[in-house]
């Protein structure tokens, strides 16, 4: 399907997809250049995130990197919520 629908990710906010068909086409803009420190991820496994991703987690095609994520009571977060990403 072609949709070509687009939306806004805030700065720190934590997001995944499920690709459930054959194919995607994913692309991101980042607002910086990429800071490999300020990387990070929250598994996909938390349960306690409680996400249905619609396909069995033992099937997803998960990158490297991806599988390295920490569970989010473990997750050392590089942001301050106390600060304003955008001024």
């Amino acid at each position: 399907e072609d949709n070509h629908r687009q939306f806004f990710i805030p700065k720190g906010f934590a997001h995944g997809f499920a690709v459930l068909s054959e194919t995607a086409v994913f692309q991101y803009k980042c607002d910086n250049f990429y800071h490999p420190e300020a990387d990070g991820g929250i598994s996909i496994l938390d349960e306690t995130l409680g996400i249905d991703w619609k396909i069995p987690t033992e099937h997803a095609n998960l990158s490297e990197k991806d599988t390295k994520h920490a569970m989010l009571k473990d997750f050392d977060s590089p942001f301050d919520i106390n600060i304003d990403l955008y001024k």
